[in-house]
């Protein structure tokens, strides 16, 4: 007796646990900053009738390159031909992707190493870590708030660099369900080299120590990006926390940024 109520339990523990479900719409989700190897990843959900539709991994470069699916569909991210994995990052990410749209529960994982692998999703050799704990955050935040913009991931860059610093702008934008929920502003050298982030953030770029500024570039930087995804793209007369220059941000976002 004390057994079969146990297996009830047990079975419509299991039970309430597969019938849990999300307000419809687009959920995102993305880390708080670039790992050492430069990516910071993005999880971006799509829940229809209270299940996972559709699900996209990808992350964005602080170099500055394409997301991560595109450079690796393109040949770019070569983990097979150089690196000797048994599919490029793009399909082991699909693989992810698909795991979770068949459990329905981002936490119903099991990690084989601290690095977050997995041995519950054959054909994935990468670690998985980042995409299931984005996956929670975006399920835990709510749906995405409907926008004016087309969805995807757009680039935008300055057509020339300054004659006086030698810099040009570009910059990310990811739009999910019409809304702007990530951007990156960077710069780029005439004489090639890393972006202006990583030269700031390896403090060769001092513009505390040597101008006296109250932050150096690239933490200003994430204060005009965090402004940007708050307050939308009409530049304003002024950000708190940051002195530098930031028209080119709002430029390059008329650019990139298309109504629907």
């Amino acid at each position: 007796m004390k057994r079969t109520i146990l297996l009830l339990i047990i079975t419509l523990t299991a039970t309430a646990a597969f019938a849990a479900t999300w307000a419809d719409g687009m959920y995102f989700a993305q880390e708080d900053g670039f790992s050492r190897t430069g990516w910071k990843y993005n999880v971006t959900l799509t829940v229809r009738n209270g299940r996972i539709t559709e699900a996209v991994w990808n992350g964005t470069n602080i170099a500055g390159d394409m997301d991560k699916v595109s450079l690796s569909e393109s040949g770019n991210y070569p983990m097979v031909a150089r690196g000797g994995a048994q599919s490029d990052w793009h399909v082991q990410a699909g693989q992810s992707e698909a795991y979770l749209l068949r459990t329905q529960d981002p936490t119903q994982i099991a990690y084989s190493s601290d690095e977050g692998h997995t041995d519950a999703i054959s054909g994935v050799s990468i670690h998985v870590v980042e995409f299931f704990s984005l996956a929670e955050k975006a399920l835990a935040a709510g749906p995405v708030a409907r926008g004016p913009y087309r969805d995807g991931y757009f680039q935008a860059e300055e057509a020339q660099f300054s004659a006086n610093s030698g810099w040009k702008y570009i910059a990310q934008f990811t739009v999910v369900n019409g809304s702007v929920v990530q951007v990156n502003w960077n710069g780029v050298h005439k004489d090639g080299g890393d972006t202006k982030k990583q030269v700031s953030m390896a403090g060769n770029y001092p513009m505390v120590a040597n101008g006296g500024a109250m932050a150096d570039w690239h933490v200003q930087g994430d204060k005009v990006e965090a402004f940007f995804l708050a307050n939308g793209t009409s530049a304003p007369d002024a950000i708190s926390g940051a002195s530098i220059k930031y028209g080119s941000l709002y430029s390059l976002a008329g650019q990139a940024l298309r109504r629907r």
